[in-house]
């Protein structure tokens, strides 16, 4: 009741409207009361067939609005009546919107009915928390993935970066993720994603179980340029409800890269001169806008990140991942050789990094740590000779070292999409493999102790 006295009560005591005048390819130009109407806001063209078309004021130009539309444009014709609807886009999250699936609008499409309003409107667009009043990165968070948990350890709050080309297994480790983490609440964006997937993805991947504790923002590759930049929006803006809350949430978002395409797209069409690659400007604004919105929060709350990366071409130097790796607290990196040898995750452990290391791991387990990476250091600078069997066994002890245990490394590296190994697991289950077998986990730590 609160939610729709509120919604009444913001409701304008006068219509303002103007007409358009020009369509031009994904621009409609609208000549009308441009004192009224500022960046963002949002324009409702009536008489345009079927159903209105909403559109969203991108620059001015000429004393007219220039604007880009959230659906087809088909109707739209000159003279059309063209009503300022609102000056900022806002939504209401609230509890009842766990379990849903939703579009970029907020509103449902899974067929479960519509989603009951939260108590107080939230800007889609907000600010992140003060840097000054921030809390720190808490405990380490619990993500299921052995590789992860005990190369990267993650904590709460922290944002870390999957970068991976096309085909690589990007979307099966997103979805382990989604599964698996240890998370008061999960929100996941979908963004530019295939339609055939995301049913796949609700219920194989993410299951009855997943989804009762999660919300799921949904704009696939066919929608608009506006449609897949306010879903990621969105999706951080249902993020921070929760974390306000008090609660630990793991925001997911599968792509930035095609978040950066479509502010690029929306760009070039209001005139933005291309730069890298034809990425716009405002695609190297927009990105550290929407990452330092995770992080931890003023109170007790926080937003754990992980966003996915598509890499153009293989290649981790591109604009948009070294962009992204400059903001974020850490990267997984995924490599397409790992992929095609059949090991997955196909995560390049020695090429990955997680900003809180050491700190946010064991520091009982840091030998071991420390010691794997030297191992497949060693083995993969002598790879190539192992393989062509030029290098003959006792030549070095620390390359016979790295052999004997590169298969149990490998193997402790591959997971299954249904398997979950907990950090402590993963950490005592790494110690016996680098410093022997046998031996049980009290031992083990025993050892590394002294």
């Amino acid at each position: 009741m609160r939610a729709l006295i509120d919604e009444i009560a913001a409701l304008q005591d006068t219509e303002m409207f103007g007409r358009v005048t020009t369509v031009r390819g994904l621009l409609i130009e609208i000549a009308g009361p441009l004192q009224a109407m500022r960046i963002g806001s949002r324009i409702r063209i009536d008489d345009a067939g079927d159903r209105p078309v909403l559109c969203e004021v991108v620059g001015f130009s000429d004393n007219r609005a220039i604007c880009m539309a959230f659906g087809p444009l088909e109707g739209v014709r000159m003279g059309c009546r063209a009503v300022l609807v609102s000056e900022d886009a806002v939504v209401r999250p609230g509890p009842g919107w766990l379990g849903r699936v939703i579009n970029a609008h907020g509103e449902p499409i899974d067929g479960k009915g519509p989603i009951p309003a939260g108590p107080a409107p939230a800007p889609l667009r907000a600010l992140p928390p003060p840097a000054h009043a921030r809390s720190r990165v808490g405990a380490p968070i619990d993500l299921g993935v052995r590789a992860i948990n005990t190369f990267l350890t993650c904590c709460r709050g922290q944002r870390m970066g999957i970068f991976a080309g096309s085909g690589v297994g990007k979307s099966v480790l997103f979805s382990m993720l989604a599964r698996q983490a240890a998370a008061d609440v999960t929100v996941i964006g979908l963004i530019g994603e295939r339609g055939r997937e995301v049913q796949e993805f609700i219920e194989d991947d993410l299951g009855p179980e997943g989804l009762a504790n999660a919300v799921v923002v949904v704009a696939t590759s066919d929608e608009t340029a506006l449609m897949r930049r306010q879903a990621a929006w969105l999706t951080m803006t249902i993020a921070e409800y929760f974390r306000d809350e008090g609660r630990d949430v793991l925001c997911l978002i599968d792509s930035l890269t095609r978040f950066a395409m479509a502010q690029r797209e929306i760009g070039l069409a209001g005139g933005e001169p291309p730069t890298a690659k034809g990425y716009t400007p405002t695609v190297f604004t927009e990105l550290p806008r929407l990452l330092e919105r995770a992080g931890p929060g003023a109170g007790r709350g926080s937003i754990t990140g992980l966003f996915t990366v598509l890499v153009e071409g293989d290649d981790h130097n591109e604009p948009i991942a070294d962009a992204v790796r400059g903001i974020v607290d850490g990267h997984i990196v995924m490599e397409r050789a790992i992929a095609e040898r059949g090991r997955f995750p196909a995560i390049n452990v020695s090429k990955s990094v997680s900003r809180t290391m050491p700190g946010s791991a064991d520091p009982d387990y840091l030998p071991a740590i420390r010691k794997a990476r030297q191992l497949m250091a060693t083995y993969s600078d002598m790879e190539e000779l192992i393989r062509l069997g030029a290098y003959r066994r006792g030549a070095d002890a620390a390359v016979d070292e790295a052999i004997a245990r590169h298969d149990a490394l490998e193997e402790f590296l591959a997971q299954a999409k249904g398997e979950t190994t907990t950090i402590a697991e993963g950490y005592a289950r790494l110690a016996r493999i680098v410093f022997g077998s046998g031996e049980d986990d009290a031992n083990v730590r025993g050892s590394i102790q002294k």
